[in-house]
């Protein structure tokens, strides 16, 4: 299936059922906490990107796109913010997304975007638009097994969704892979180019004329956050390390492991989901 007939599949991602729970409680509530919000929005990818989408709607007539929750939440009164939660497609099935342990991508998600926020901040990339991007990184993936779960169910045979080698083998297979679903995702929700540059060239930051260097740091931010769902040694993290992109922002696997803002004992249910 070519990528422009994937994107025009009519599948609906699916969103964490709790979160979604909790935010349709807090809307309900005479003064809603924007703090609450904030936390439930950020901690859902699909519900996020569907949030930003809203902000960046035409209509709104902004001069600049919005690339962050806090402030599309601001910009959104709670109306329009009860009929996108209440609309959400909850993933309550086991296999909501066939192939796919959606409890293991929400978690790697969360993850990656944390990880992702605390690097730019290291590197003087805006924390804000790496929170964003890392959390949006792998809706690519979602949709891949959505609209031809047939041929992603056969590239599961190869190497699992989260393996870090999926990428290579998508686009060997598919003749693109699961950041360029993300970042055409991205570019459809209207959200900023920063967002879209990082999505489109995470996997290869630094081979393209953009140099967006915010790719740089979602691709070292889900190498980490793969790297522990696979269960990698300290010497296989080594191995592993993406050591060129690593020196082009200036940071080395001690650095970046340093940086972990984490707490990888807690138990990774549904209720941690939460920035």
């Amino acid at each position: 299936m070519e990528l422009n007939a994937l994107l025009g599949q009519p599948v609906a991602l699916p969103s964490l059922p709790r979160t979604v729970a909790l935010l349709m409680n807090e809307l309900a509530q005479r003064e809603p906490s924007l703090r609450r919000l904030n936390l439930l929005f950020g901690s859902d990818p699909v519900l996020a990107a569907r949030l930003l989408e809203l902000a960046n709607a035409p209509a709104h007539q902004l001069t600049r796109q919005v690339a962050g929750i806090s402030e599309a939440l601001v910009l959104l009164g709670s109306a329009p913010l009860q009929t996108l939660v209440s609309s959400a497609t909850l993933g309550t099935a086991a296999r909501a997304v066939p192939g796919i342990n959606l409890q293991q991508f929400w978690r790697y998600s969360l993850h990656t975007a944390k990880l992702a926020r605390s690097l730019a901040g290291v590197v003087f990339q805006n924390p804000t638009a790496a929170y964003t991007a890392g959390l949006l990184h792998g809706l690519g993936e979602l949709l891949i097994h959505l609209g031809n779960p047939q041929k992603a169910q056969s590239m599961n045979t190869l190497v699992p969704p989260l393996d870090m080698r999926r990428g290579k083998i998508e686009q060997r297979i598919l003749g693109y892979s699961y950041t360029h679903v993300s970042a055409a995702l991205a570019q459809r929700w209207l959200l900023p180019q920063v967002v879209v540059d990082a999505l489109q060239y995470q996997a290869a930051p630094f081979e393209n004329t953009a140099y967006e260097p915010l790719a740089g740091v979602i691709h070292l931010a889900a190498w980490r956050v793969r790297g522990r769902e696979a269960g990698l040694s300290e010497r296989e993290l080594a191995v592993t390390f993406p050591g060129e992109i690593g020196l082009m922002l200036g940071l080395d696997i001690d650095m970046v492991l340093q940086q972990d803002p984490i707490d990888w004992t807690v138990r990774p249910d549904a209720a941690d989901y939460l920035v």
